[in-house]
């Protein structure tokens, strides 16, 4: 299953370092499917996006993901693939960018046809550079957005809206990002997206970095020993008990003041749900843990 991580700083641009694949692979994660990408996206100063992706398919490219890189940044966004559509290359791998924003998802579902002819009718099929069902989907959010006058949440609701009542989905776990906002959506049920609200201040212990660390990808800041911020995960990255999984359906708003907005926009259910007996074996190995 692919792996999510997304990190709001606040207004203030702050330096954290970035693992994604944090250990070395143990035989029995040699055993199993090797991840097929991985990158993460920031902002520069000018509020401009930057993404530093590579597609892991040799050894070599796993020492790019395994090299610690530090980076600066208001909002952050990493992902590691494991490939449901998609060759192992550059181009299918997330995160993507558009009009100045970053996209990455996590799930699968089925009709690339229908939403193919969806972005040709609205006129984006040219943003589209890979095979993967994930940047056609963020090419859909970006046309609605553009319909609706630059309202990224309305974008995303009209698009996902779109695709749960046009497509058979199984998940569409997502994550749109710019410098000062961050959108995270968990839906439906299928895979986990969990929330931490950290604010060093509320905590007993004396203030300690941040220190978010799953079995793929680590982050790290000194900067926000001190600080708040908001981050999204496929799991809880660490001990602290804040973290609470998304519902599903939830759709969740960060401002660059950090505060939480949550709406619930979708129905309970796409209108064609897919399982894991729907998809051919090594797209249903890339949606399991």
């Amino acid at each position: 299953m692919c792996r999510l991580f997304g990190l709001h700083a606040g207004s203030r641009p702050v330096r954290a370092t970035f693992w994604l694949l944090d250990a070395p692979d143990s035989l029995s994660e040699q055993s199993r499917k090797e991840p097929d990408g991985a990158g993460i996206g920031t902002f520069d100063s000018d509020g401009g996006a930057r993404v530093t992706k590579r597609p892991l398919a040799a050894w070599e490219d796993h020492a790019f993901a395994r090299e610690a890189r530090e980076l600066r940044s208001t909002t952050f966004l990493a992902h590691v693939r494991y490939a449901s559509t998609g060759a192992h290359t550059m181009v299918n791998t997330h995160p993507f960018e558009q009009d100045g924003r970053l996209f990455a998802h996590n799930g699968a579902f089925h009709g690339l046809g229908r939403l193919e002819e969806r972005i040709r009718e609205l006129g984006v099929a040219g943003l589209v550079q890979g095979q993967t069902d994930s940047e056609r989907l963020f090419a859909l959010i970006t046309a609605e957005t553009r319909r609706a006058g630059g309202d990224v949440a309305e974008g995303i609701i009209r698009a996902v809206g779109w695709a749960a009542g046009e497509l058979p989905v199984l998940a569409l776990n997502i994550i749109v990002t710019t410098a000062a906002d961050l959108w995270a959506l968990r839906y439906p049920a299928t895979h986990p997206l969990y929330i931490l609200e950290r604010d060093p201040s509320a905590e007993p212990a004396p203030a300690a970095p941040l220190d978010a660390r799953s079995a793929r990808i680590h982050s790290r800041s000194t900067e926000l020993s001190g600080s708040r911020s908001v981050l999204f995960a496929t799991k809880p990255m660490n001990q602290n008990p804040g973290w609470r999984p998304l519902a599903p359906g939830e759709l969740v708003h960060v401002g660059p003041d950090l505060a939480v907005t949550c709406t619930y926009p979708f129905p309970d259910q796409p209108a064609h749900p897919l399982t894991l007996a729907d998809l051919d074996p090594s797209a249903a190995a890339s949606q399991t843990s």
